[in-house]
């Protein structure tokens, strides 16, 4: 199953759940009308006792008031829950007493996380998440949390950065990408919020029942105790039914993470060993954190310890067997003594420092398979993260430093599209001292020389590393920045591949930074209804990947015809093709998961018609599907 298969399934789980969750509040909403029927019934008088039928007959309007009411409670606080983590991945995160990983730490387990997280980005083709760790949970566990990619955050034990090797850690990092790329963090988001709507009209019975014990009428205090207890009871029913709706749409994305992280990570041994560890120490994955509740269905291990029916994972000696068929259980208690000792630590260091040389050429070419490149869509290899570790450790440190600092970052970002020409680049500077100030217009131009030597595939890795310090700064500061970066790219009235790849993707990204819930993974529309929009894409690609009109209008011709084999596209060479693109790109981000795919494969038939595909050319693509929510890794295909 590829990449849009999985969004197409994410899709009707999602309807699927709420229709069973919907199934859960109509229990709640029916259980509190009948016992509002049931106290209609006590007050009736003994000699005239009635059916319940014509009670409810007669007491229509309440029994439609207590429906409503109690409707509306469940949604206004499904509403309020789902609010509260507006503010994506981090809001969870710091509930559960997350922090931060500092960008200029020592700690050489924080180092190592953060390197394992943004190497597992760059081969994901996403923005790197905001990095964090749980320095009170000594069990060993992971979860990552937000709308999209574009917010994420991924949050690791401390446990975990002490039992677990870098090749275990690569492997739960793995694990928890697979959730940030198959769109299982939304579907968390809103179960989170579903599940409060549900649990409110428990927590109301139970405030009911403590305010009751205040009264002075013992008539009040004992109507408003059998009140409140009924209404906990058909509270927590309906909360032990939702319960059940996500433990099993929890246990059915588990196994496909872990396989997942073997695809990532080219191992198995990576995430077993971690499984292992996690079944043969004490604490196992256990969390202490009173809120884990909430996030029990997002964790790498049960973080709880669940019975069977209302666990969110499987059993990890089945997670085990399924990564290693062989495996025997009674080879981990010797492990085990080792591993509990409280002195056990893993200490091992990262290497760092791979040559520039070994990048890919400018001006080299890649082999790309029309029907294969959908199949690389959010699912990174053992090439990718190869690719993705020599990328990382060549950035030079100073750089890489700068891009994770909150007061540096948006410098080193204006910088990255600084023009080469000093005349161009001082109308630029003017520019951004206009828009952001002066301090913003002086960092940038103090980094300009020592971007320069920067190979291509170095620029838009380290422009990545970048996003979780921007999460950090206010609204206000990040519209100003995606106004200024609109204009840098415009200042000189020519737009090269690489400013329209590199604007496009921190627009887009600050936009989902600025309103992360709007965010949305797929929409609706069919290719029919976007012909016009295809048109654009396949015109703009064939003229930036071909070098005269009729080699462009027959690569257009080639992926129109494969698009839309019974419409003739015709083709029309774009003129202000960047603006163009980018009107064309928002509407097709509303096509439905595999019209995305065909559209991809066009895309890739127009590129390659000529027999070459560029780094720059890749570039786009790459780009274009980032603005279809489509993320590609790096390693397209054989250089």
């Amino acid at each position: 199953m590829n990449f849009f298969e999985h969004q197409a399934q994410a899709r009707s789980n999602s309807r699927r759940l709420v229709a069973m969750f919907l199934l859960a509040v109509a229990g709640v909403v029916g259980g509190l009308v009948a016992l509002m029927l049931l106290v209609l019934s006590l007050g009736e008088p003994e000699q005239g006792a009635r059916p319940l039928a014509l009670i409810a007959r007669d007491h229509q309007a309440v029994l439609a008031w207590t429906a409503g009411l109690s409707a509306g409670v469940i949604a206004l606080a499904s509403l309020f829950k789902t609010l509260a983590l507006g503010r994506g991945g981090s809001a969870v995160v710091s509930a559960l007493g997350g922090e931060l990983v500092p960008p200029d730490s020592r700690d050489p387990q924080l180092r190592r996380l953060r390197n394992v997280v943004e190497e597992m980005a760059i081969a994901s083709g996403v923005p790197v998440p905001a990095i964090y760790w749980l320095p009170q949970e000594t069990g060993i566990n992971a979860f990552a949390a937000g709308y999209a990619p574009t917010d994420a955050a991924v949050a690791v034990t401390r446990g975990a950065l002490d039992k677990l090797t870098r090749d275990e850690l690569q492997g739960v990092i793995g694990h928890e990408f697979s959730h940030i790329l198959n769109g299982d963090m939304r579907l968390n988001i809103r179960m989170m919020g579903l599940l409060f709507g549900i649990l409110v009209i428990a927590i109301a019975g139970r405030k009911l029942m403590r305010l009751s014990l205040e009264a002075d009428d013992a008539r009040a205090i004992a109507a408003g105790v059998a009140a409140g207890l009924a209404m906990t009871l058909v509270g927590y029913l309906g909360y032990l039914f939702g319960q059940l709706i996500r433990a099993g749409v929890s246990r059915s994305r588990e196994y496909l993470a872990d396989a997942s992280s073997v695809q990532f990570t080219r191992q198995a041994s990576g995430i077993a060993g971690a499984l292992k560890k996690l079944s043969g120490i004490d604490k196992g994955a256990k969390l202490d954190n009173a809120s884990r509740e909430d996030v029990s269905h997002m964790l790498f291990g049960d973080g709880i310890g669940y019975g069977a029916l209302f666990a969110t994972h499987p059993p990890i000696l089945q997670r085990i067997r399924k990564l290693e068929p062989g495996f025997a259980p009674s080879s981990i208690a010797a492990l085990a003594r080792t591993w509990n000792d409280p002195g056990f630590r893993i200490d091992d260091e990262d290497v760092s420092g791979s040559p520039v040389s070994a990048l890919q050429s400018p001006q080299s070419s890649v082999m790309l398979r029309a029907a294969g490149v959908g199949a690389q869509v959010a699912a990174p290899t053992d090439a990718d993260l190869l690719l993705a570790t020599v990328v990382h450790r060549s950035l030079p440190h100073a750089l890489a430093s700068m891009a994770r600092e909150p007061a540096t970052a948006p410098d080193l970002l204006c910088a990255l599209l600084l023009d080469r020409d000093a005349t161009q680049r001082a109308a630029q500077l003017k520019l951004l001292g206009e828009a952001c100030g002066t301090r913003r217009s002086e960092g940038a131009a103090g980094l300009a020389e020592s971007l320069a030597p920067l190979h291509p595939s170095q620029r838009l890795p380290l422009a990545s590393l970048a996003f979780p310090a921007l999460r950090s700064l206010p609204h206000a500061e990040l519209g100003q920045l995606m106004r200024a970066i609109g204009q840098l790219i415009q200042c000189d009235g020519r737009i090269s591949l690489f400013e329209y790849c590199l604007g496009r993707l921190l627009r887009q990204q600050l936009q989902d930074l600025l309103h992360p819930a709007a965010a949305r993974p797929a929409g609706n529309a069919s290719l029919d209804t976007c012909a016009d929009a295809i048109a654009v894409v396949l015109a703009t690609l064939a003229q930036q990947g071909h070098a005269d009109a009729a080699t462009a209008r027959a690569a257009f011709l080639v992926g129109s015809q494969h698009l839309l084999p019974r419409r003739t596209l015709r083709y029309d060479p774009v003129q202000d093709w960047h603006a163009a693109l980018d009107r064309a790109l928002e509407q097709l981000d509303q096509l439905r998961p595999m019209a995305k795919e065909m559209l991809l494969e066009a895309l890739v038939r127009v590129l390659q018609h000529d027999g070459r595909v560029t780094v720059a050319e890749a570039e786009l693509l790459r780009v274009i599907c980032g603005a279809l929510r489509c993320p590609l890794p790096p390693a397209l295909g054989e250089p």
